[in-house]
């Protein structure tokens, strides 16, 4: 979860910060929206990864209640 987290953060701070520079902002605009952009991403990433476990872990309980209701 931290490394998910990591990753978001690293990634909209680095694409908030290279599309505020080619706007032409000032660099401590870039630098404000890249923070920005840091969070954003940050919690963008933990919101999909925790879509992503429950998906994955309904697919396991659904696999394993077929498993056991299936006559043998």
């Amino acid at each position: 979860m931290k490394f998910v987290f990591l990753l978001g953060g690293a990634a909209g701070f680095s694409l908030t910060a290279a599309a505020s520079h080619f706007a032409g902002h000032a660099a401590d605009r870039v630098f404000l929206d890249a923070a920005i952009g840091c969070l954003g991403g940050a919690l963008l990433f933990r919101w999909f990864w925790t879509v992503l476990v429950r998906s994955f872990r309904e697919v396991i309980v659904q696999r394993h209640a077929a498993a056991a209701a299936k006559p043998k």
